[in-house]
């Protein structure tokens, strides 16, 4: 037991020595989705505008690599949910960043299957040092799966 909590503190440890920067921020736009779904033999696909509001850190691992947890709000019409994108960032330009990761969606208001993966590939541009534009595409899996364009901007505190 004492080895595996010493191996966990050097590995946070190195983890936290080797991180550039951790930056807080809150994020908000708005979401063009559609939602497919096939149950018993019926299927259909309906399109839906809506918004998310949210929060996200952005965890520097190297000068041009971090990762990207965010907690967003995201409501569309009939199905509002949680959202937990934890993405990759990778900078490939000086303000320029390719984001790509799972997204895990908690859908509070259906009666089953509650619990969903998504698949988020984006990107975000840094205005400034504060101010980012994201857009980002979620591409969702199973019998009911949400699809969506995320575009949104971000202040990192």
């Amino acid at each position: 037991m004492k080895k595996l909590l010493f191996i966990a503190v050097v590995f946070v440890g190195a983890f936290t020595a080797q991180a550039q920067k951790t930056k807080f921020g809150v994020k908000a736009g708005v979401d063009f989705a559609s939602i497919k779904f096939e149950v018993a033999g019926v299927s259909g696909t309906a399109s839906e505008t809506g918004f998310f509001v949210g929060g996200f850190a952005t965890l520097g691992i190297s000068e041009k690599f971090a990762v990207q947890p965010e907690l967003l709000y995201v409501a569309i019409s009939d199905s509002n949910f949680f959202s937990v994108p934890v993405l990759a960032r990778y900078t490939f330009a000086e303000k320029f960043s390719a984001l790509a990761g799972p997204s895990f969606n908690y859908f509070s208001d259906a009666e089953e299957d509650k619990l969903k993966m998504n698949l988020d590939l984006g990107a975000t541009y840094d205005i400034t040092e504060e101010i980012d534009v994201n857009v980002k595409y979620s591409l969702g899996f199973g019998d009911v799966a949400v699809n969506g364009i995320f575009i949104g901007a971000g202040y990192k505190f």
